[in-house]
């Protein structure tokens, strides 16, 4: 019987738990913590339910390049290994394989199916190239085949028009009608103007997002996925281009991101992290983007954990969830580096190192 102490995040309350197959119980085990099956596999730290990569692709190293199970399995291990025990995909180049859900070693998977792009707004054949006509239906069936969720590339090149209005907002109603949710692509002012009005459920990268839509986004309960550290590993490429209306687009672009990233935040819109890059298991180095842009250390660590997993629909470390958890040396809101190395990781129930 495996036993864990620790100082739970974000309560900052020590806690006991014991492992009940794949379940977590909180308080002392039957016999106690010196019982004769009873062993302590964490013995103070800090406690988290796993750490959560809310925007990652994983399976192919870039979009129209062929989708790869076996590098889909290593690189879901090294999220796992990164201490990234939930993910999600918000579209990949095919639905993700029965076998993901199955693995006990592997992530829990939240899929979206296949990206979803009208023509012109996207890699050609990297996802499911539709007709505008087709795709409020397409949607629909995307979120059906996955983990309910569908993704919609809401525009593409920045001088070029969006998904209209009209059509976007049919989608999101006829997927919220389907039981499902909607995350949109959105680098252009239209692109983001017209996801927000739509109600999308995520905003993707946000780029461009007008503050004015934040209370909306607030009240509708929009999230946004900026992948900060996505875009600004591109930036000084992008400034030694040469002047152009796509590229000066894309830097005006990043220049109002951290400050509308802080701005959601301060407006109540739920900000959660995504890398959106290689190598996996990475997400901790959106936290620090995050907070350059202004989130405290607490609320960037729980973009990626504790409230990315309540917003996919997963518990935290409480009795009766499941039995995931990451253990730290020392508290990673004050040293942020331990999370770059777990003492722990429990998945599933089983003892991952």
């Amino acid at each position: 019987m495996l036993c864990i102490r620790g100082v739970v995040l974000p309560e900052r309350e020590e806690r006991v738990f014991w492992i009940d197959g794949e379940v977590l119980r909180a308080g002392d085990p039957p016999g106690g913590l010196a019982g004769r099956d009873a062993e302590t596999i964490v013995d103070g730290g800090w406690l988290l339910p796993g750490l959560v990569d809310v925007h990652t692709h994983p399976g192919a190293l870039e979009p129209g390049v062929p989708f790869d199970e076996e590098l889909l399995r290593r690189q879901l291990g090294e999220h796992r290994d990164a201490g990234v025990l939930a993910v999600r995909t918000p579209g990949t180049a095919q639905r993700m394989p029965a076998w993901v859900e199955k693995d006990p070693e592997l992530p829990r998977v939240t899929s979206a199916g296949r990206w979803l792009a009208t023509p012109g707004r996207f890699f050609p054949g990297a996802g499911r190239d539709v007709s505008e006509a087709d795709l409020v239906q397409a949607a629909v069936e995307e979120a059906a085949a996955s983990s309910g969720w569908c993704k919609v590339i809401g525009d593409w090149a920045a001088d070029e028009p969006a998904v209209p209005l009209a059509l976007l907002t049919s989608v999101v109603e006829a997927v919220h009608a389907a039981g499902g949710k909607v995350a949109v692509h959105c680098q252009t002012a239209e692109g983001t103007r017209n996801a927000v009005l739509a109600g999308a459920d995520s905003l993707e990268h946000g780029m461009h997002l007008d503050p004015a839509l934040l209370d909306r986004m607030a009240a509708q309960g929009t999230a946004f996925v900026p992948t900060l550290s996505a875009f600004g590993a591109n930036v000084d490429e992008m400034r030694a281009r040469e002047p152009g209306v796509r590229r000066d687009l894309w830097l005006a672009g990043w220049d109002t991101m951290l400050g509308n990233v802080r701005a959601a935040h301060e407006a109540g819109v739920t900000v959660l992290a995504g890398t959106d890059s290689f190598p996996c298991g990475t997400v901790a180095g959106e936290l620090t983007w995050l907070q350059r842009a202004g989130l405290s250390a607490e609320a960037a660590l729980g973009a990626a954990s504790w409230t990315a997993r309540s917003w996919l629909g997963l518990p935290g470390l409480v009795d009766g969830a499941p039995a995931d958890l990451v253990a730290y040396d020392t508290d990673p809101t004050l040293d942020p580096a331990a999370l770059d190395h777990p003492s722990r990781i429990v998945l599933r129930g089983r003892v991952v190192r």
